[in-house]
């Protein structure tokens, strides 16, 4: 896992909350920073792909383990 600046615990949450917790989260970082978001909501994977090409941040990374889902975004 790299290293990140930031961490969003979204677990328990449906969509659309993850996503919009992340934008929140993302706006108080500067550009080139790591957000680290953990999510159970299995949709979360689609949505975070669509969220980074439609925001222009970067998913450096989504994996899954243990029914949960991890995320690295960086903002652009």
């Amino acid at each position: 896992m790299a290293n990140f600046d930031q961490e969003l615990d979204a677990t328990g949450l449906n969509c659309p909350l993850p996503i919009l917790r992340a934008k929140k989260s993302l706006g108080s970082l500067t550009a080139g920073q790591v957000l680290h978001i953990i999510a159970t909501d299995p949709g979360s994977v689609k949505d975070f792909e669509a969220f980074a090409k439609q925001t222009g941040n970067e998913l450096m990374e989504s994996k899954e383990e243990g029914g949960k889902f991890y995320f690295l975004i960086k903002k652009s």
